[in-house]
């Protein structure tokens, strides 16, 4: 796929690590200029930036809280005034709070629902005007297997995947004739620092192995391919079940 997005522009958010940092990654391969969005891990974003540069890419680091309407607007500014306009958004930012039910609080919930849902409603919105100039672009929102199932994490983070994933099928209704596609994708026990010291979960796995970062993105990056695809989650399990 060298090349195959050579001048398109891609924003990923929380994208200094794990599944965030693979995407950018796949993103970067395939000849897309990647802005690459941290909050707070700038050292991990600008080594990411360098090894983009050291293939011969165009990248830069980007810091913004994307559920601050304000920093977002200030990110895709920059991002549009050095790289170009935005023709790929992966709303990859989030929080996992592990909380039991009665040990969650206000503030537990309304900070889960501000980063991993409230700010796929501002990036999106802040790049439409770009893409709807263009009539092309793309958007993948990394949803989670929570959306569907119990999860480990607690009812906040369900709630919040699940508004992630109709998120994604309102704007997808209403965009595809404007030549925008969004979709999701939503993995399940993907081997992440989240996942670190959980072994014992892979016995619920039918694989029998955690999923890997970079199968991901090459989930992401199938999306972006398929124009006739929209408003779609590709759940990634390992063929573990929901209900």
């Amino acid at each position: 796929m060298a090349d195959k997005l050579g001048g398109r522009v891609a924003l990923v958010t929380g994208g200094s690590r794990g599944i965030g940092a693979a995407i950018a990654r796949e993103l970067s391969r395939a000849g897309a200029a990647v802005a690459v969005n941290y909050r707070e891990a700038k050292d991990q974003a600008d080594r990411l930036v360098e090894t983009m540069h050291g293939g011969g890419r165009r990248a830069i680091a980007a810091r913004a809280d994307v559920s601050n309407a304000a920093d977002v607007a200030d990110m895709i500014a920059r991002v549009k005034r050095e790289l170009g306009p935005i023709d790929i958004l992966v709303n990859n930012a989030g929080i996992a709070i592990r909380r039991g039910v009665d040990d969650l609080t206000e503030a537990d919930f309304d900070s889960t629902i501000a980063v991993n849902l409230k700010s796929a409603f501002l990036c999106t919105q802040a790049v439409l005007p770009m893409m709807r100039e263009k009539r092309w672009g793309r958007i993948v929102n990394i949803s989670s297997g929570a959306a569907r199932g119990a999860g480990a994490i607690g009812p906040h983070y369900n709630a919040s995947k699940a508004g992630l994933e109709g998120l994604t099928r309102g704007y997808a209704a209403r965009l595809i004739k404007e030549g925008i596609t969004v979709n999701a994708v939503a993995p399940s026990l993907i081997e992440t620092d989240m996942m670190k010291g959980e072994t014992n979960l892979v016995s619920r796995i039918p694989l029998g192995r955690f999923g890997t970062t970079e199968e991901v993105a090459k989930a992401v990056l199938f999306l972006i391919d398929n124009p006739y695809m929209t408003g779609q989650t590709v759940a990634m399990s390992g063929g573990m079940a929901f209900n």
